[in-house]
Parts: C-alpha cells; structure tokens; sequence
C-alpha cells in the first residue's frame, strides 16, 4: 500500500506530536496524566492525520472499553435530563462515552437483570433513582466495575445525592418563621421500585416541627398517587376539611405544589392570602409560577456522579464507599407569606424558629 492511501497509526501522531507512542495512548484514552499542552499537540497531530483510535483495539490494550453506562427511570423528567445534560461533557472531556438504558418499569428491570448488558461494554455503571433490592445490589456489585448510585443514598457503596432531609427542615423552618403552625405535608406514593425522596423529606418537616415543639399531627400528612392531578384535590380536599385546616401546604416537589395551586384557586383561597404554598426542586415551573421551594440542583448531582465514576475508573484505590452529599437551599417566592390573621389579612408573622 503507498504511503498515500496507509492509514495513520499512533506512531505517526507521536512523530508529528514530537512524544512518545505511550503519550499518544495515554492522551486518546483520557488519562490524567498528561498535561494540557501535551493534549493539545496530540490532538492537533491526530485531526491533523485524520487518526482515529479504534475502540475494540484500545479495549484489549488497556481493558477498558471507554463507556459509562447510565441506568435511569426516563428521560422526560426534568430532573433526568439536567443531570444528563451536565454528565455527558464531564465523560466527553476524559474521553468517555455514555450509554444510556431507560428502564420504566418493573418487567424492563427484569429483563436488564436478567442480560447485564453494562458487564459486556461499560468501565462504570450510574444507577438514578432506583430502590434495588439486596439480590440486585448484589448482582450489580459482582459487575468487576464501579457501581456509583445517583440521586440516593445506599449505604457502604459510593453515592452522589441532596440532603433530602435538611432540604425539607430547613422548607419547613421557613414556613414556621412565617408564623404557620398549622403546616400540612403532601406526599407521593405508588411508584413502585423507584427511589425518590418521601421517607427523607416527610422525615425533614417532622424533623422541623418537632424542633420548633410543635406536636406531630397524622391528620396533616396526606398522600397522593405519582402524577395523579386529581388525587393531588382529593388530598387537598381532606386537608380542608379538617376542624382545624392548615395555613400552609409543603408538598414533596414542584409538579405537586402547582396542582394544589390549581385546586386553591378552584376553590378560591387565595394563595399567599389564605394559604401559602411551599415546593422543592426549584424546576422551571417553579419561577414560571413564582412558587416558594427548596432547590437542589440535578446539574451538580450529574456533574458530581460523572466525576466521581471517573475517579473510581482512573484510581482503583478510591474508597469505593465515598458519598458526595449536595446542598439544597430555599428559594422563598410569592406563595409564601406571613400566617393570615382571623377575619383579617396576613399578619406579622411569629418569632424566628
């Protein structure tokens, strides 16, 4: 074959580069090790010689096959694709790809199990949202590569996630600082083998309320269906029909706290006026309606998962136990306000708790 129509190999992209072949190998896997002025000579040289690296070739030099797999519940979440968003640069920049499996419901988790596709062509598996159990945590750990779980907290294996339970005691704080006593705690269930953040932010508020020595009332604590607008009234109509309805509503996430806010205005009580209103994740809908939340931020937590699987790739040495836990804050907006005085308008508001 003339010189012309040879394809380039490493070799020609070090002489160009004026480095070593090893360089060269170290540089188009991503490693750590080489500077930023070494990187771009390489990848100048490589563009330059139209190189590219064959994947099953890199793979059976070095072991790795240069993908993450991404095990996640959906992709329309708003939550889901902030933190995709943000993961794929952070993997791109070491030179990783990201292969995502979307896994919505209980039979594709069997079938997911049942073939292991990650064991065959991933160096690192992120696990979003899902409550495994002992049998899968298990079959995941025996994968021979990083298991990193995202958006929760499993104990003794690496996690990236929020406070959910500081979260919602520093929403309800800011509820009691309003002067709310009567504070109502809506929540979600029935979505089965998921993991999402009830327990800890239910634990939160009660958390907050009994801080502030405020007893614990069943009757304020409702629960309504996953995506279910209707059961999100038929709960609100249970709250308002109580002898001693709340002055405040702290609903489990944003989506939840809108249609309560649907249903308030059906039933004409004015939100802050009559019942303030209070959510958590800061989602867009939360400016578009100007709602009160505590806001976390899924661009970290993907950012901060992406990180930690490649600290986990590149060092086998990192403690594989290692949590990253993120902070949430409270963003007050207009469906919040001091606890409306009887037969008047809103009052001062009591004490700081």
């Amino acid at each position: 074959m003339s010189p012309a129509l040879r394809h380039p190999t490493m070799a020609d992209v070090a002489e160009r580069a004026g480095v070593s072949t090893s360089t060269v190998s170290r540089t188009l896997r991503g490693l750590s090790t080489v500077s930023p002025e070494v990187r771009a000579r390489v990848e100048q040289a490589a563009r330059e010689l139209d190189f590219a690296v064959s994947r099953q070739a890199a793979s059976l030099v070095t072991g790795r096959t240069g993908v993450v797999a991404v095990m996640v519940p959906t992709l329309t979440s708003w939550f889901m694709g902030a933190a995709l968003t943000s993961l794929g640069p952070v993997l791109r920049a070491s030179g990783m790809e990201m292969n995502i499996y979307v896994i919505p419901d209980m039979a594709e988790r069997e079938a997911f199990f049942d073939r292991l596709p990650a064991r065959r062509n991933a160096d690192a598996l992120l696990v979003f949202s899902f409550d495994l159990t002992d049998e899968e945590m298990a079959r995941l750990d025996d994968l021979g590569m990083p298991v990193v779980y995202v958006s929760q907290h499993v104990e003794g294996r690496p996690s990236v996630y929020v406070d959910d339970v500081a979260g919602a005691r520093h929403g309800t704080r800011h509820l009691l600082n309003l002067g709310h006593r009567r504070i109502a705690f809506v929540k979600t269930v029935g979505a089965s083998g998921f993991s999402f953040s009830s327990q800890e932010r239910l634990l939160g508020y009660q958390q907050a309320l009994t801080e502030a020595g405020i007893a614990l009332d069943d009757d304020l604590v409702v629960a309504t269906r996953f995506g279910d607008k209707r059961g999100v009234a038929e709960a609100l109509g249970t709250l308002l029909s109580l002898r001693e309805p709340p002055t405040a509503v702290f609903t489990e996430w944003d989506e939840v706290a809108a249609s309560v806010m649907r249903a308030l205005r059906k039933t004409r009580i004015e939100v802050p006026e009559r019942m303030s209103v209070l959510g958590f994740d800061d989602q867009p809908l939360a400016e578009w309606f100007d709602l009160s939340t505590v806001a976390q931020s899924p661009s970290d937590i993907g950012r901060e998962a992406g990180e930690l699987a490649l600290r986990l790739i590149n060092d086998p040495e990192t403690d594989e136990t290692r949590h990253v836990v993120l902070p949430t804050h409270v963003i007050p907006r207009a469906t919040t306000a001091p606890v409306p005085v009887p037969g008047g308008g809103a009052g001062e508001g009591g004490g700081g708790v």
